[in-house]
């Protein structure tokens, strides 16, 4: 029988969640929706020198904006914690000391001087990429070469020291990604690593794998930086005779106009962010998040599904049930996935289009100072929403909705305002006062009636009418933005523009 899934989000507080750290939560989120798991997250803090205040805050409030919120973690509670590494130090030591008593591991007491000597001794030699390994090991300050009452000795005297792995030579470590398959690398080209710092905090190798294993985590999913270091960890969990978790080791997210992983300096170049809500730095700088840029959560969610991982359909636009319920782990691609900033904006209109009028008219009112009653936003969203990135562009572009325009676009006027122009727009302004019940469908049948008796193709006519009521070259129906505006108004603004275009002509 196999054991319940339980996965685990496990990042650093060094600073703002990245993109791509999102991009890990979520799948580890979908697997277990999928496979009725529980998701965890746990807060891996062992690398005390690179701490940043407020970051274990923003990395919850991120995840919580996106809507995939783990069932244990700091400040949610569960059966297996403390889920912040430093506050769970007392539990490592007593694994690292086990690991020596069964010849696994050994004291190191080399200074970093030492190390840095001995590099560079190496480098003089020819030998640029020097490791602390089961070779070099035996020329070290370490259990291994000192005798058992020198080791007493010094750390009864409180000398500094580290507990490293002691890899075992020329041995085949296997095992089966959950995405690439079978990995095999030999132990020769692995060193012994620090699983325990001089500081009294173990390294990540060594907490990780005993946290994995005291919260019967069954499926270790992270990204595909963690791959070297993967062979390590099987032997640990080899060494303490613990069964292994199932690994799947994530694809890279690229930059978008190259090879290489994106940074939060591509966003910057390029003008994009990396990160799901703003960051603010203790110096005060902000670094765009796109939550305040305006995405929705969903549209944000779906595009990083999309990256690494497809349904195997044309489907493209999911909620995040949707993706709970498609998601599995063999779609998962091995290749990195290319960022698209373009295709980002796209999943945001899709989904602001999926939102009903209503729902678009209650966003507006709660984010802006609109005077116009909850009936007239909900046409303008109607009117608008099609052409939208963001729910603002609505009030921004639709802008001739609410007031005349005072700007009439250079190019429409240069390619469709002819002599006859002016005329015709004076004769159909008529026309147009004339109709009796004023709404889309009258408004189109009179205007297609009017240039048919006038000889004239829509093409021409047309944008000459969008132009003097709306300023604008292009737009939704013109018959619908007349009907919402009114009789009156539309005759005002077609009088008004005329003269204004025609001075504008004049002025050329």
């Amino acid at each position: 029988m196999s054991k319940p899934v339980r996965v685990r989000f496990a990042p650093s507080p060094t600073g703002p969640l990245h993109m791509g750290g999102v991009r890990t939560a979520l799948y580890n989120y979908l697997f277990a929706k999928k496979n009725n798991g529980t998701f965890v997250i746990r807060i891996e803090d062992t690398d005390q020198t690179r701490f940043v205040p407020g970051a274990q805050e923003y990395i919850l409030d991120a995840l919580s904006w996106c809507g995939i919120m783990p069932a244990e973690g700091p400040g949610i509670g569960g059966d297996y914690g403390p889920y912040i590494q430093s506050e769970r130090k007392e539990i490592y030591r007593p694994y690292a000391e086990l690991l020596i008593e069964h010849d696994k591991a050994y004291y190191a007491f080399d200074s970093a001087d030492d190390l840095t000597a001995m590099r560079d001794q190496a480098k003089q030699m020819g030998m640029p990429n020097w490791q602390y390994n089961g070779v070099t090991r035996l020329s070290m300050k370490n259990s291994l070469t000192l005798s058992s009452d020198d080791v007493k000795n010094r750390i009864e005297n409180g000398d500094p020291y580290t507990i490293r792995m002691k890899m075992p030579r020329n041995i085949d470590v296997r095992f089966n990604d959950e995405i690439r398959g079978w990995v095999v690398v030999n132990t020769n080209n692995l060193d012994d690593k620090v699983l325990f710092k001089s500081d009294g905090m173990p390294t990540y190798h060594l907490a990780n794998v005993v946290d994995d294993h005291c919260m019967e985590i069954s499926h270790v999913i992270r990204g595909e930086e963690w791959l070297p270091s993967a062979p390590l960890h099987v032997l640990l969990y080899e060494a303490f005779g613990w069964d292994c978790p199932k690994f799947a080791h994530l694809p890279l997210l690229l930059k978008p106009d190259g090879n290489g992983k994106l940074s939060k300096r591509d966003g910057d170049r390029l003008g994009f962010p990396v990160f799901p809500t703003n960051w603010k730095t203790s110096d005060g700088d902000v670094f765009p998040g796109y939550r305040e840029q305006g995405y929705y959560s969903g549209a944000f969610i779906n595009m990083l599904a999309f990256l690494g991982w497809n349904p195997g359909t044309t489907q493209e636009l999911f909620s995040l049930d949707e993706l709970v319920e498609a998601f599995t782990l063999d779609r998962v691609a091995k290749a990195g996935a290319k960022f698209d900033p373009d295709k980002t904006k796209w999943f945001q209109q899709q989904h602001l289009r999926k939102h009903d009028n209503k729902d678009l008219a209650k966003q507006l009112t709660e984010s802006s100072d609109s005077t116009y009653s909850h009936e007239s936003l909900e046409t303008i969203c109607g009117l608008m929403k099609e052409r939208a990135t963001f729910v603002q562009d609505i009030l921004s572009d639709g802008a001739y909705l609410f007031q005349k325009p005072i700007e009439y676009d250079p190019k429409t006027i240069r390619k469709k305002w002819k002599d006859h122009a002016k005329d015709l727009m004076e004769e159909w302004n008529a026309v147009l006062k004339s109709i009796d019940t004023f709404n889309p469908s009258s408004i189109e049948a009179s205007f297609k009636d009017f240039i048919e008796k006038k000889g004239v193709g829509l093409g021409a006519a047309l944008p000459l009418f969008r132009l003097l009521v709306t300023g604008r070259g292009m737009g939704p129906s013109m018959f619908e933005i007349a009907s919402f505006l009114g009789q009156d108004e539309c005759a005002e603004r077609i009088l008004h523009g005329i003269n204004s275009v025609q001075k504008l002509k004049k002025g050329e």
